[in-house]
């Protein structure tokens, strides 16, 4: 049977994770390690400072107390999967929200599938992308991402992964009917118009805080349509393939001259 490990960015009680569980569970074994709680835009960080500790809740089904996606992946190879029986792939999300364009940096959705994928195991990171602070996923739920995350996976059981060691897939599914969705489409990563939204307050004792918000899902428009962000709004099912060498090759030779 094939061993699959589910982790994700928004905490055990995610109705994402339990329906990502839901849908790969017919393909082969799901652990699930997963945060005590919501790590959103933590990005590929480790806990460094702090002992974690592993609570199980039930068979397969652990929470790492304040860790992260990172950590959730770290150490469950070293707990849950000793070398000779690693998990034949493991799986981040289903994210509530998109994680496209330079997003996949601050994502702990993306990192997770980092990890696993520096530790020489086959990932891929999904998200559900939604325009309306979670609306459109009480409205279309994660039927879109269950489907298109269990015919993926069946796909690389069947055959191979598609890429080199050292590459994860980033998933982001439209937030559509199932119906109305057009298939998968093969993207790069876009370019994302940032904004700075972060509110101002004051707490009770006269001390001013901040409370960094979200931004609207703004992109650079490209030829052809072929980045996540045109998938998504054209309707598709967008897979981008993510490498972790961020060396700027192209500006190689420029820069020796420079020098």
């Amino acid at each position: 049977m094939k061993k699959i490990l589910i982790t994700n960015d928004d905490g055990f009680e995610s109705e994402g994770l339990l329906a990502l569980a839901e849908a790969l569970k017919p393909l082969g074994e799901v652990t699930i390690v997963a945060p005590t709680i919501e790590k959103s835009a933590c990005g590929h960080s480790l806990t460094l400072t702090k002992p974690l500790h592993f609570v199980q809740l039930e068979e397969h089904f652990y929470k790492l107390d304040d860790g992260t996606p990172s950590d959730c992946i770290f150490l469950s190879l070293t707990k849950l999967f000793p070398k000779e029986n690693r998990p034949d792939i493991v799986i981040s999300g289903i994210n509530i929200g998109s994680n496209m364009g330079e997003d996949i940096t601050y994502s702990g959705t993306a990192s997770a599938a980092m990890e696993a994928v520096l530790q020489g195991i086959p990932a891929i990171a999904i998200s559900q992308v939604y325009k309306e602070s979670g609306k459109s996923i009480d409205k279309f739920g994660y039927g879109l991402a269950q489907k298109s995350i269990a015919a993926l996976v069946q796909k690389i059981f069947e055959g191979d992964f598609p890429l080199p060691p050292r590459k994860f897939l980033n998933i982001n599914v439209p937030p559509v009917p199932t119906s109305d969705c057009k298939g998968f489409k093969v993207t790069r990563a876009g370019n994302r118009l940032y904004a700075h939204d972060a509110e101002v307050h004051i707490n009770p004792r006269g001390k001013e805080y901040y409370w960094i918000g979200l931004p609207a899902l703004g992109w650079m428009e490209t030829k052809g349509h072929v980045t996540d962000f045109e998938a998504i709004n054209d309707g598709y099912v967008s897979i981008t393939p993510v490498h972790l060498d961020m060396t700027s090759y192209d500006d190689i030779h420029t820069l020796e001259k420079w020098i």
